[in-house]
C-alpha cells in the first residue's frame, strides 16, 4: 500500500498536475499537500472544496440510489479539477483535489491515473 507521501508524488507525476490536496471532508482541513497551490493555499481549496463536495453528496439528484458520486470534474478555460472521494476505510471522509493545466494534461489520462493511485491508497489495489 502506498503511503500519503507516495500518493501525492504519484499524483503530481501525472502530466499537466499543478497541486494536488488531500482533504479531510468531516472537518474541511487540508491533511496534505503537494505542488503550486495558487492564487489559494491548500488551506483555502480544502475549505472551499469541501463545501462543494458537500453540496453535491447533499443533493438527492445526484446521489439516489447505487448511483453516489464518487468523483467530480470542473472544468475551466486553464485548468481542470478533478474532486475524488477516497475509498476503503476512508469513505465519505477523505477527498482529493488534483488540479491541472488544460494545455498540458489529458482529462481522461488524468481521470484514470488518479483512481489508480487512489485505489492504492485505499488498498484496494491489491485484489
Amino acid at each position: 500500500m502506498t503511503g500519503i507521501d507516495g500518493c501525492l508524488d504519484d499524483i503530481m507525476a501525472i502530466p499537466g498536475a499543478r497541486s494536488v490536496t488531500l482533504v479531510d471532508g468531516a472537518s474541511g482541513l487540508a491533511i496534505a499537500a503537494a505542488g503550486r497551490h495558487d492564487p489559494l493555499d491548500e488551506h483555502e481549496d480544502a475549505a472551499g472544496t469541501t463545501d462543494v463536495v458537500r453540496a453535491v453528496l447533499g443533493c438527492p439528484a445526484l446521489t439516489a440510489g447505487d448511483d453516489g458520486a464518487a468523483e467530480l470534474i470542473v472544468s475551466g478555460t486553464t485548468r481542470f479539477h478533478l474532486l475524488n472521494l477516497v475509498d476503503g476505510d476512508y469513505t465519505g471522509r477523505l477527498f482529493v483535489h488534483a488540479v491541472f493545466d488544460t494545455d498540458s494534461g489529458n482529462l481522461a489520462f488524468a481521470r484514470f491515473r488518479l483512481r489508480a493511485i487512489l485505489a492504492e491508497l485505499a488498498g484496494a489495489g491489491n485484489g
